[in-house]
Formats: structure tokens, C-alpha cells, sequence
């Protein structure tokens, strides 16, 4: 008997939710990111265990399609949620470190990953994929565990945010770019790449205009409507920004609609306070109570890692090496251009290392552009770097820094 779709789907959704608040609960338990427990959650859903889609009970029922598009409008929150905690005042504060080591630490990756890549074998446009999905990085691993060991507020914490947040505007500008060069012909000559550029820079520089002049005054006056009910209609309205730009982000500008779904959020992060609290709060309980798990769990749906080749094994040592070098390096060697001395940049690298969702984004953004094949081993060998990277940032960031007591004694 084959399973009505739309009663599968609630089925598959409440196995999905629940296994990733569990598993995130457990992570948090043995003092590691939700995000690594998520992640472990998909991969044991998936086929390289218990192939969750292909039970009985969901016999006949096309749930994949599905829960891609769900997965993908999580993608849209979480880059919306980046965009809308931007604090330009924070990052003035460090700008000339923020801005040599997340230029820097995000070109490392490119410049180290795209040769070895071609030297695997693989052609320019998976091995340049590979490149921007290493220049990704996941601050609020590194921000939790500083905020735990009670550096989060020093010169060092401070810097983190500052260069993640340049280093996620490069990282999407990146792969907005990764997208439009490697389309389905897979190449592009150098006509085609200055109209890239030169549709990419007038849509960029037209959106940006419009979300930080335009997008945050509309909030505001929308929000002072008596006949607005708040706690739903600015929520409502934000949505509607949001996805507006990631649609013209594609449509218009040729980018990745993560791009639209960002500077939405960026402009509404200049709203009134309480607004934009408000309007955060909201998003974030549709985006982690329910559409990010989604994600996290989508991704290892479909990753099958018990078919993962020994001979793959070497691929995913050297984009380890390459994912830790690149960050500890080039961050460490933009901070220090910056201004910071040796010990601080290494601090700094180091809190960079950690790819977690930021990486599965651009590497899910790869597989929809066709570029990157869950069920190949470059794929799992990305996925595997991203979980180890997601691991050992934690470990390396409590042992480059003071403790509590240490942290004290400096200050």
C-alpha cells in the first residue's frame, strides 16, 4: 500500500525534528556544538544506516523533493539571522584586523584547495566549489566557546566576530559567483565573465541601496501602523523582504539567493532595537525550531558514508589539512597585518577553523548548481572535513586561550 504524501511528509518532518533536538541535546552534553549532533543525527537517518525515506511506512510517498525545498528556505533563515545580528559599530572597532584577516583567510582556502584539487584529477569547476566551501566559517562555535571560558569580550572575541562577518560576505559573494561561472555548460568565456561581473556589481550595489536606505524605514512605518498587529504583521512583512530579495538575488542579479536573503537582513538590522529583536525572535524560532533541523538533517539524508571508498580516504586528509592551514595561516597572517601580534593572530586562526552550517550551505548550494554529487566521494570527502573541522575547533580554541582565572589575571 503506498503512503499518502502529505501524511508521510508530517510523519518524516516529526522523525526529522526530533532526532535533531536529541541529537543536538546529546552534543551540547559532552560539551560540543548542537550543530555536530545534527549533522551525526542525518547521517544516521540516512542511507549509510537506517535510509529513513526508503522504509515501508513512506513506500510510494516522493518526500525527497520536499524536503529539499524545506531545507532551502532554512538556508534562506539562517543567512537572513547572519545578516540581521550585523553590528557595523563592533566591527569598526577591529576593522583593519577584521578586514586583512577575513580577506585573507577567505582566498586562502581558494588559492590552496583549487590546485590540489586539479592535481586529484577533478576539473576547475568542482575544485573551485571546493575552494569557496572551505573558505566558509561558523562563528558561533568559536563565540560559544569563548563566551564559556569568559573571553568572548576581549580584543581577541571582539576581532572573531568582526572578521566572520567579513569573511561570510566574501564567502557569499564567493559562491554567488562559483554559481554563475560554473552553470550548465560549464564554461564561460571572458566576455561572459565581465557580464557576470558587471550584472553581479549593479545588482549588489541597486539591492544594497535599497534594503539599507529603503527596506529598514518601510519596517519602521509599518511597524508604528495601530492597525498592524506586531507580534505577526512585522514578522510577516520581514519574510516578505526576505524572500523578495533572495528571488531577485537570482532572477536579477545572477547570485545565489542566499545573497538576497542576507542583505534583507543586514538592511533590517538598522530598524529600531526592540524591532529588530523582534522581529530576530520570531524568525529564529520558525528557523531552529523547524526549518534549520531540516536542513542539517536533509544534508545527511543524502550522504551514504558506509560506501564511502578507502581511496577517498587521502582526498579527505588533504582538505583537512588544507581547511586548517588556510584559516590558522591566512587569518593568522591577515591579523597580523592588521596589527595584532603573534599569539593574538594565532588565537584568531584558529577560532576561524570551524566550517559547520556556513560549509553546508555553500556545499549544498554545489549540488543544486550540479556541480557537487552527494553521492560521490568528493561530496562525503567535504562533509567529513566539515564535521572534523566542526569537531576540533572547540579543543584547539580552549587551548590557545586563558581560562576563566587566566583571563582574569591578563586583564
Amino acid at each position: 500500500m503506498e503512503a499518502n504524501s502529505a501524511v508521510a511528509l508530517f510523519l518524516a518532518l516529526g522523525i526529522i525534528i526530533l532526532a535533531s533536538r536529541i541529537a543536538g541535546a546529546l552534543a551540547r552534553r559532552v560539551g560540543q556544538p548542537r550543530v555536530l549532533g545534527e549533522l551525526i543525527a542525518g547521517v544516521l537517518l540516512g542511507p549509510t544506516l537506517l535510509n529513513l525515506l526508503d522504509l515501508p511506512v513512506f513506500h510510494g510517498a516522493a518526500l525527497q523533493g520536499t524536503i529539499d525545498d524545506l531545507a532551502e528556505m532554512g538556508v534562506l533563515l539562517l543567512m537572513f539571522i547572519v545578516g540581521l545580528e550585523v553590528d557595523l559599530s563592533e566591527l569598526a572597532k577591529v576593522g583593519k584586523v577584521a578586514i586583512f584577516a577575513g580577506v585573507v583567510g577567505a582566498l586562502a582556502p581558494v588559492a590552496l584547495a583549487l590546485p590540489m584539487m586539479l592535481a586529484f584529477g577533478y576539473t576547475w569547476q568542482p575544485a573551485l566549489f571546493v575552494g569557496v566551501t572551505l573558505a566558509a566559517t561558523s562563528v558561533s562555535i568559536s563565540a560559544q566557546v569563548l563566551l564559556e571560558i569568559g573571553v568572548l569580550r576581549t580584543k581577541e572575541g571582539n576581532a572573531l566576530l568582526a572578521t566572520a562577518l567579513i569573511d561570510d560576505i566574501l564567502a557569499i559573494l564567493l559562491v554567488s559567483l562559483a554559481v554563475a561561472i560554473t552553470g550548465p555548460r560549464g564554461e564561460v568565456n571572458a566576455g561572459e565573465l565581465v557580464g557576470i561581473f558587471v550584472r553581479m556589481g549593479v545588482y549588489l550595489i541597486a539591492a544594497g541601496m535599497l534594503a539599507w536606505f529603503v527596506l529598514p524605514r518601510v519596517m519602521n512605518w509599518l511597524a508604528d501602523r495601530p492597525s498592524l498587529e506586531q507580534s505577526y504583521g512585522v514578522t510577516a512583512f520581514a519574510l516578505v523582504a526576505m524572500f523578495l530579495f533572495a528571488w531577485s538575488a537570482e532572477f536579477f542579479g545572477g547570485l545565489a539567493a542566499i545573497t538576497g536573503a542576507f542583505l534583507a537582513g543586514v538592511g533590517l538590522s538598522q530598524t529600531r532595537a526592540r524591532l529588530r529583536h523582534q522581529i530576530g525572535d520570531a524568525v529564529s524560532f520558525i528557523a531552529y525550531g523547524f526549518l534549520v533541523p531540516v536542513f542539517f538533517i536533509d544534508v545527511g539524508l543524502k550522504i551514504d558514508l558506509s560506501a564511502f571508498p578507502a581511496s577517498a580516504l587521502s582526498l579527505s586528509l588533504v582538505l583537512f589539512a588544507i581547511a586548517i592551514v588556510s584559516k590558522v595561516g591566512g587569518c593568522g597572517l591577515g591579523a597580523r597585518l592588521g596589527g595584532f601580534n603573534n599569539q593574538e593572530s594565532l588565537r584568531l586562526g584558529v577560532c576561524m577553523i570551524s566550517r559547520g552550517e556556513v560549509g553546508l550551505i555553500i556545499a549544498s548550494l554545489g549540488v543544486t548548481a550540479g556541480v557537487l554529487t552527494p553521492d560521490q566521494p568528493l561530496f562525503s570527502s567535504l562533509f567529513l572535513v566539515i564535521l572534523a573541522s566542526t569537531l576540533v575547533t572547540p579543543v584547539l580554541v580552549r587551548r590557545v586561550f586563558p581560562h576563566r582565572s587566566e583571563a582574569g589575571a591578563n586583564a
